[in-house]
């Protein structure tokens, strides 16, 4: 059989291709088989002993460890056992939902330090952006951004509240380089290494909180437990952290 990709004759694309982040929450979703499945687990193995006893006549009331044991007894253990697969998944069923509970935590953990350190860097801002607007007139769209974060970050809005913090931070510092004596200003030159070592952090926390949502978005699709639970909790796929366009943009163009 040929290599299904095959790198020295198949059709390649010479310009190249982008990744981007898909922003769309898939609903895990199963079906009859799933309800099969949990129906067999009750019933197949009842089904099975009645059969064998009712097709092979089998006369357990004779048999020397049942010989003391009412008959009606004897069959009624050997069902209860039978049925022990069905009992053990009810449990597997309630760890798995006590482990997305306890993931949902860590989600909204990891989230929660994301937004600290966006918190921390737009304190920065305001700070900055008071000490050069006296010495300077700032750009007023700088100065609508520091507004606008004084009421906190929303949590459906990280994204997007990351990106402006990034755009503020990008007019901001340019109007600090062209003034030398804003440049020495210890205050100044202290904020823009607090923002560099906060820049650092929140890369890393995105990464820890990038890692929890694949692992959420691997365990929600783990058939037959984790999968049952998580259909009929109604959950979705989770979306990791999305650059912005702006971002991104950046990236592809020359540094030095």
């Amino acid at each position: 059989m040929a290599n299904e990709l095959d790198e020295m004759s198949a059709t390649t694309n010479p310009a190249g291709h982008d990744i981007n982040v898909i922003g769309k929450q898939l609903p895990v979703r199963t079906g009859f088989g799933s309800v099969l499945f949990e129906i067999l687990l009750w019933t197949g193995g009842p089904a099975l002993i009645i059969l064998f006893f009712n097709v092979f006549n089998v006369d357990y009331s004779n048999m020397e460890m049942f010989s003391s044991v009412n008959p009606k007894i004897t069959l009624f253990l050997f069902l209860l056992v039978s049925m022990s697969p069905g009992i053990i998944f009810i449990f597997k069923k309630i760890s798995a939902a006590n482990y997305f509970r306890q993931l949902q935590q860590k989600l909204q953990a990891d989230a929660s330090n994301i937004d600290n350190y966006l918190e921390q860097r737009v304190r920065i801002l305001e700070n900055v952006a008071a000490l050069v607007s006296k010495a300077t007139e700032l750009d007023k769209d700088v100065m609508k951004a520091v507004a606008a974060f004084r009421s906190g970050i929303k949590d459906t809005e990280r994204n997007e509240a990351s990106a402006q913090i990034d755009g503020a931070f990008s007019r901001l510092f340019p109007q600090v380089e062209a003034y030398p004596e804003l440049k020495s200003h210890a205050a100044i030159a202290d904020a823009m290494q607090q923002n560099s070592y906060l820049q650092k952090e929140i890369t890393a926390a995105r990464t820890v909180y990038k890692d929890t949502v694949t692992q959420w978005n691997t365990d929600i699709y783990e058939w037959p437990t984790k999968m049952i639970v998580a259909s009929r909790a109604g959950y979705t796929t989770r979306i990791p952290f999305t650059a912005s366009a702006e971002i991104k943009d950046k990236a592809g163009k020359v540094f030095f």
